[in-house]
């Protein structure tokens, strides 16, 4: 098997699965449809993607992010941002997002 860094095969960055019956699940996104971050593995972290909080029935706090398009815009695109957000995670504690800390999707 070649290394993820010696490839020039980008297959791995991600998919579209055309059939899903959500589609299009993020309106806004100008690239090819990524799904393979279909459960952002950033949902517990902090990010720069613009979220709201919702409180369960449980009365615990959760991230809503359907409003980002940032895992699902283009393949190599979305790959790198989750790349470089796993790098150094922190977790989520629960707060009201700063909006100016949200990325622009168009500056990337």
């Amino acid at each position: 098997m070649e290394p993820k860094d010696a490839t020039k095969n980008t297959g791995y960055m991600g998919f579209t699965n055309s059939a899903c019956p959500f589609m299009p699940c993020h309106p806004g996104v100008e690239r090819e449809f990524n799904c393979l971050f279909c459960y952002c593995p950033l949902s517990a972290n902090e990010c720069p993607g613009p979220y709201g909080v919702i409180i369960d029935r449980n009365g615990l706090k959760r991230k809503d992010c359907s409003a980002c398009i940032l895992p699902h815009n283009g393949y190599k695109r979305a790959w790198n941002f989750i790349q470089r957000w796993l790098e150094r995670p922190t977790f989520w504690d629960g707060h009201e997002q700063d909006p100016s800390r949200i990325k622009d999707p168009a500056a990337d």
